[in-house]
């Protein structure tokens, strides 16, 4: 595809995808023209349908070609998120027509949000469909599987370029609002293609955006409008159903507030939502509990490999009380018997990750009781993938993995299919380099599965399952058993008799 091409192209999708008007096409040809360095351009004939991977690789080819831009991924994210910049209306423009639409449905606003979010190529659809995606049946239930192809992995240029230069405080980090519409840097993300919606949050400026990587249906990211840290108090369960009550087909939940249990940014408080049914909001409440006061509040422990508590009720003003007295019970919590102390040396190590949402005519709200502590057998963290486990996945159990979906690291596809031809053809697995860190675990299957070639990738991603299921447990404060359902009551018990 010539640039001239490419041009027409791009200018007649921002018109078929509304990012655009048909009285805005020459401008924004010329727009384009001028961010490469063009001053000419002649009329080509176009196809009805152009992929936009298509064309935007043919523009940065051109761009390569011409020292526009460097030939890594990085370099070429940052020019053709400039690009695609172009095309996307202002933010007052997006924020007035969400509003309006918001007025009449608010699905039909986050409807048009997702798609702008997507069409102006904020969210790289076709990276992320790039991502696998598979269910296991376990004892809780299906659970949701997800290798993670969607983030491109950087070019030893980029990290030696990026790693080079002077460190940047603007914006303070990838949440901020200062993000919209910023030019990006080889060590920061370009944002000329994002837009975020301004929302009221406990009285308070917040805004709502789209993650870019989408591991589920209208991932969304609502974040302070100030750069403040994670913080879970009695505070953030109002902040949740605040959010609930402007968008009551979305879910939304925090990560927790402290390392190891927390998420990958703990510097600016943000929650995670959307509209998708996570495998731990299937899990139906096993054991009835009865909270002293609150009897308009229903409550129990959820079926589920962490240590979950579950409120209900219609009015959210009664399960944040509740909540907040759960949660100052358990910041103060020890029970060594169950290994749970809630700080060691001044080291605080309780704390909860909350999700909220509406279903069934009334509101819910999730408690995962959290615990950092570290041991010197677990240095990376008792409630925590131990390292068996290391082979398949060795990184923090945030908000989303312990609502059941497993976001498993890139590595996982290559190493499974270079697994997958070492079991089949008998390999010695052990000295292969690539994929050592699996051969205990290659023999177990060897010893449970008579494996053929039709079936080995459905026992493998059987086992990655079930793999990810006993990490869930291993994460739980309370181990599911008899003796740690006997424990779990008692801190139920306790939150009553010292209320």
């Amino acid at each position: 595809m010539e640039i001239f091409e490419a041009v027409g192209a791009l200018v007649a999708y921002a018109q078929k995808e509304h990012l655009i008007e048909k009285e805005d096409a020459i401008y924004t040809r010329n727009q384009l023209l001028e961010k490469l360095s063009l001053d000419d351009y002649k009329e080509c004939e176009l196809k009805e349908d152009y992929a936009l991977e298509d064309i935007l690789a043919a523009i940065l080819e051109y761009a390569v070609a011409n020292g526009l831009c460097e030939d890594t991924v990085t370099s070429k994210d940052l020019f053709d998120t400039k690009i695609m910049g172009t095309l996307i209306p202002k933010p007052s423009e997006v924020q007035k027509k969400f509003w309006a639409l918001y007025k009449e449905n608010p699905e039909k606003a986050t409807d048009y949000y997702y798609n702008l979010s997507r069409k102006s190529d904020y969210i790289r659809e076709y990276r992320v469909k790039n991502d696998l995606k598979w269910t296991v049946d376990t004892d809780y239930g299906k659970i949701d599987i997800t290798v993670n192809l969607s983030k491109p992995e950087k070019s030893p240029k980029d990290i030696a370029a990026a790693r080079s230069m002077p460190q940047n405080a603007y914006p303070q980090c990838q949440l901020c609002k200062e993000n919209e519409g910023y030019a990006g840097r080889l060590n920061h993300p370009a944002r000329q293609n994002h837009r975020i919606i301004p929302i009221t949050v406990n009285n308070s400026q917040w805004f709502m955006q789209y993650s870019p990587y989408v591991y589920y249906n209208e991932h969304c990211i609502v974040f302070n409008g100030a750069h403040t840290p994670m913080k879970i108090d009695g505070a953030a369960f109002h902040k949740l159903f605040d959010f609930i009550k402007l968008f009551p087909h979305y879910f939304v939940g925090s990560n927790a507030d402290l390392p190891i249990v927390g998420g990958s940014i703990l510097t600016h408080e943000h929650f995670q939502g959307g509209r998708y049914v996570f495998p731990m909001e299937r899990a139906a409440v096993e054991t009835e509990f009865h909270f002293d006061g609150f009897d308009d509040v229903k409550a129990g422990i959820v079926k589920w490999p962490m240590s979950v508590v579950r409120l209900r009720s219609e009015n959210t003003e009664r399960i944040c009380e509740l909540a907040d007295r759960i949660l100052v019970a358990w910041r103060k919590y020890t029970d060594a018997d169950a290994y749970i102390f809630a700080e060691t040396d001044g080291v605080p190590h309780n704390t909860i990750t909350p999700i909220a949402r509406f279903r069934d005519g009334a509101f819910e709200l999730d408690l995962v009781l959290r615990n950092n502590i570290t041991t010197e057998e677990f240095p990376d963290g008792l409630y925590h993938p131990h390292p068996e486990y290391h082979h398949i996945k060795r990184e923090n159990i945030g908000l989303i993995e312990v609502m059941g979906l497993a976001v498993l690291p890139a590595r996982l596809n290559r190493e499974m299919a270079t697994l997958r031809k070492a079991i089949l053809n008998g390999e010695d697995i052990s000295a292969n380099e690539e994929i050592a860190k699996h051969a205990e675990w290659a023999q177990m299957l060897k010893d449970k599965y008579t494996i053929t070639e039709e079936n080995c990738e459905d026992i493998l991603k059987k086992e990655i399952g079930i793999v990810f299921a006993a990490i869930l447990e291993q994460s739980g404060v309370y181990k599911r058993d008899e003796e740690g359902k006997k424990h779990f009551l008692a801190f139920l018990k306790h939150v009553n008799e010292n209320a």
